[in-house]
């Protein structure tokens, strides 16, 4: 059993703490906002994850998952502090840091024991040297020996339980390398995948992996725009693309763009390191720009299918930026939301649990108590989450509520001909206008250049 301090009740930092717990650790999450806290003592999530609140649950219980706001509680005594706070977004992209600025002095406040400092933030290269150097200057008097260990995160909201319990890589960069592998016995207990380097190394492959599938995401977005151009079906042609194996098939599903916690604002902040060291990160840019594009491309589907949207009713099936978790940072049902009040029109939308988040960002929408409710006398519909239950929903009686019967499907996740045949006008995102490719005329091509003399 160690002694673990956890800084941040996130979707990071408590899976962290909880995890850690269930493997038999002794642990204390910390958080400065009172009423996370509060609600964690009762049992309580201040998040929505799939497991996480029996596992948070059955280690409290047991007395080896504890909370508090208080540091001279949580610091003193711990072996290892895991710091998981938040590093969103500054004004031009890059990763605002006050964060992790405030939680480092209060750990050096608080030391009074070798520690092991480890930073589970996504963090700009080099901010494990700039920890290192606070923590040495505010710990002068006490001579307080420590180490800072990087340790990035690759868990999935929505499936992050498992995926901290069966990593692809657990990835540890320090300058000691003592510090790492102590790091790495705790992760030893379920994996031996673990990946030890220096510690800007290991922030850049976060960096770096999370830009790479943000890149997968806009790339077949971009290939479903020329699809629709040329009456192809992006689906089929992922799913081509897929069984390639130095391509692989994940994050090959055209739809509304990447959003959350983790993909835009890392996207930025590498663009931003790169232009202030001067690089000119053009693909990165481009990454992002056919992001937003995305929203948009929807928004010019709805004025050709329905017209001048003012006053027109309009559905959002989904607004969490993915199933399975209540996060709506960066979702395309925000921009959507914002675009389309823009142009007049009346909203509604249904989310199986992220309306509560979404309740207080969003000024104007009426927000339903389910998918039929939301289809009510519709001009249009918008999927913008996969929820599984909208894959089951009844489609009979959605077309008999709607007032028109526009259905965009900003996941593909409906079969266009199905649809159709319920007497839908439906649009997916990259797929035949209508139901054989074959009857959709073709752009004129131009001769091959192998002719031309």
């Amino acid at each position: 059993m160690r002694r673990i301090t956890v800084l941040g009740v996130g979707y990071v930092g408590l899976v962290t703490g909880a995890c850690f717990a269930d493997l038999g650790n002794q642990v204390i999450c910390l958080d400065v906002i009172p009423e996370k806290i509060e609600k964690l003592k009762r049992g309580e999530m201040p998040i929505f994850e799939p497991g996480l609140e029996e596992v948070v649950q059955r280690n409290a219980a047991a007395g080896r998952l504890e909370f508090t706001t208080n540091y001279a509680e949580a610091i003193p005594n711990a072996e290892f502090i895991f710091v998981a706070v938040g590093t969103p977004s500054g004004v031009d992209g890059e990763a605002d840091l006050k964060y992790i600025r405030s939680a480092v002095e209060n750990i050096a406040a608080h030391l009074d024991t070798y520690t092991i400092i480890v930073n589970r933030s996504t963090v700009p290269v080099g901010t494990g040297d700039s920890t290192a150097q606070t923590l040495i200057e505010r710990g002068k008097q006490q001579g307080i020996d420590f180490q800072v260990v990087s340790n990035p995160e690759f868990t999935r909201e929505g499936s992050a339980i498992y995926d901290f319990l069966n990593p692809d890589r657990v990835v540890l960069g320090s300058v000691d390398k003592e510090a790492a592998e102590a790091v790495a016995e705790l992760y030893r207990a379920f994996t031996e995948k673990i990946m030890i380097t220096d510690l800007r190394t290991a922030e850049m492959i976060k960096y770096a992996s999370n830009a790479f599938l943000a890149m997968k995401i806009s790339f077949i977005n971009e290939i479903a725009s020329i699809c629709e151009k040329l009456g192809a079906d992006v689906k089929d042609v992922a799913a081509g693309m897929g069984h390639d194996q130095r391509i692989g098939a994940a994050f090959l599903n055209a739809g509304l763009g990447f959003g959350g916690s983790c993909f835009p604002k890392d996207v930025k902040a590498l663009t931003y390191m790169a232009e202030v060291n001067g690089l000119h990160p053009q693909l990165l840019r481009a990454v992002m720009d056919i992001n937003r594009d995305q929203r948009r491309r929807v928004v010019l589907h709805l004025r050709e299918l329905v017209g001048n949207l003012r006053g027109k009713t309009i559905g959002m099936l989904g607004l969490a930026f993915k199933p399975n978790t209540d996060d709506i940072r960066e979702a395309a049902a925000i921009d959507l939301a914002h675009m389309l009040a823009n142009e007049g029109a009346n909203l509604r939308a249904y989310d199986p649990v992220a309306m509560e988040n979404a309740h207080r960002i969003l000024d104007g929408v009426k927000f339903c108590a389910d998918a039929y409710e939301v289809a009510a006398g519709a001009d249009a519909l918008i999927l913008v989450t996969e929820w599984n239950e909208f894959k089951q929903l009844n489609m009979p009686r959605l077309y008999a509520s709607m007032q028109r019967k526009i259905f965009l499907d900003g996941r593909n996740i409906y079969d266009p001909a199905e649809m159709r045949a319920h007497g839908f006008e439906y649009r997916g995102v990259g797929r035949p206008l209508n139901d054989a490719s074959a009857d959709n005329a073709p752009l004129a091509v131009e001769p091959s250049l192998a002719n031309v003399k």
